[in-house]
């Protein structure tokens, strides 16, 4: 249990995409919940063979723009047409609504709040779509171990490397080096922390 405290996981390089993939599935099939795979571009079918279920960001999204929808609306409906016995309190006393009449047109005018409306929808859901991946993705992270592996440098090059992690509860260093070596990984390492 000590060795394990000081190792972060073990991880294969492979340099076929389609054994790369198979390698995943096999590792989830196996169990293992706590691993990830790096590779230099983007692996159709990667996703479904890590198991990997849909995000809740686009819900987060839809949220956010559905929230400044109502706030631009809110704003417009505040500024333009109050009802005249809305009052804002202040220490200076209240304040009353003041509706504004501009050209004849209605005080209650949706076409003309239209542009302040969408503006704040786009605003409040590319602020909910940043955060909200950053937050779900656990970003920034600054460190990890496997930065200071060798063989991870080739990741950004040509290489696919397969990494379960020691926090995993099936994890056996033994077990997964040779689990992995069965997957056709070319170098298996174990990665300090």
């Amino acid at each position: 249990m000590a060795d394990e405290a000081k190792i972060f996981g073990v991880c294969g390089e492979f340099d076929d995409v389609t054994a790369a993939v198979r390698a995943a599935r096999a590792v989830r099939e196996a169990g293992y919940t706590r691993f990830d795979v790096y590779s230099p571009f983007p692996i159709h079918g990667i996703d479904s063979a890590m198991g990997i279920r849909p995000t809740i960001l686009p819900w987060i999204v839809l949220a956010c723009g559905l929230t400044g929808c109502l706030t631009g609306l809110g704003l417009a409906i505040y500024t333009m047409a109050p009802p005249p016995e809305f009052t804002i309190p202040s220490p200076w006393g209240p304040i009353p609504g003041y509706p504004l009449l501009i050209s004849g047109k209605p005080l209650l005018s949706l076409p003309a709040f239209i542009p302040i409306v969408f503006e704040l929808t786009i605003l409040f859901s590319a602020f909910g779509a940043v955060f909200g991946m950053l937050l779900l993705n656990r970003l920034p992270m600054l460190y990890r171990p496997l930065f200071r592996q060798g063989g991870f440098k080739r990741v950004t090059q040509d290489r696919i490397v397969i990494a379960i992690e020691a926090i995993d509860p099936q994890f056996d260093e033994m077990e997964v080096t040779a689990f992995l070596s069965a997957q056709g990984a070319a170098d298996v390492q174990t990665v300090d922390k």
